[in-house]
């Protein structure tokens, strides 16, 4: 594959005489999908399809019809190529992000397009193959959104519930991060997250809620930290997870204005 295929613009303008058509965007994802020639996804047949309207590919050898964008986030969209290449332009170089609400006044769409166009990237973005953490990995619970004032706090409160788990690196720094939203920090919730992103070699390393008992009985070193009987502050003792919570807080509250539906919460993850 040429280098000029895998390039993206680096500039709006760049973007603009780069792609100016739906066809110039179909021709480039063909090359990104098929970088030694067109195969048949039907007979495995390689060579020049018959090319019919709306970017249909029709197989000379067995007649199967396909798309470039069969399989993908594109599959059966009404939306120009154009649009949906732009938007993924606008949404890997903002330094913070983008909403639906930014999008839709930037594109010049609707805002359901531009909602229904944020969450299928946020999703395609997610690393399907990615490993478990390793090492001494910090986990935590965040809670986001919810009454400001008055009402419960901590585990008991209204808020949706984000937990953390971060690589501790040494002697310094912190490595990969994983999150999730779930209902309630109850060990049904709790272990099945540890259990899916954290490898049994790993460390975890925990605060005292009982939601975490039993991590030894999984093959996991659990190492807990008392907060109430140590003398340094929850984000000293568990610097990594409550780093990663304050930048997702800040995120939601400046590209989202603190507003999310909790349905949609894990896509913002």
């Amino acid at each position: 594959m040429s280098k000029k295929v895998i390039d993206f613009p680096n500039t709006y303008r760049e973007f603009v005489q780069y792609f100016p058509n739906d066809h110039v965007c179909a021709r480039y994802l063909e090359k990104l999908r098929w970088p030694k020639g067109f195969c048949c996804p039907a007979c495995q047949t390689n060579g020049e399809p018959w090319r019919q309207t709306r970017c249909r590919l029709v197989c000379p050898a067995c007649r199967h019809q396909t798309s470039v964008t069969v399989g993908t986030v594109m599959e059966k969209t009404r939306t120009p190529l154009t649009t949906w290449f732009e938007a993924a332009w606008h949404l890997t170089t903002a330094k913070n992000g983008f909403s639906a609400k930014t999008l839709e006044s930037t594109l010049g769409v609707s805002y359901r397009t531009a909602w229904a166009m944020l969450q299928r990237y946020r999703v395609s973005m997610v690393r399907s193959e990615r490993g478990r953490l390793v090492g001494e990995v910090e986990i935590d619970e965040t809670f986001i959104g919810g009454v400001k004032e008055g009402g419960k706090r901590g585990r008991g409160s209204s808020k949706s519930i984000v937990v953390i788990a971060v690589e501790v690196k040494e002697p310094k720094g912190f490595g990969r991060v994983r999150m999730r939203y779930i209902p309630d920090a109850s060990a049904e919730n709790l272990h099945p997250f540890i259990c899916d992103v954290v490898d049994r070699s790993a460390t975890v390393m925990t605060d005292s809620w009982n939601g975490y008992n039993g991590l030894s009985k999984k093959k996991y070193r659990h190492k807990r930290t008392v907060l109430s009987s140590s003398d340094d502050p929850a984000h000293v003792a568990m610097p990594g997870v409550h780093w990663i919570a304050s930048l997702l807080k800040r995120w939601i509250l400046g590209t989202h204005q603190g507003s999310f539906a909790p349905a949609h919460l894990q896509s913002y993850l």
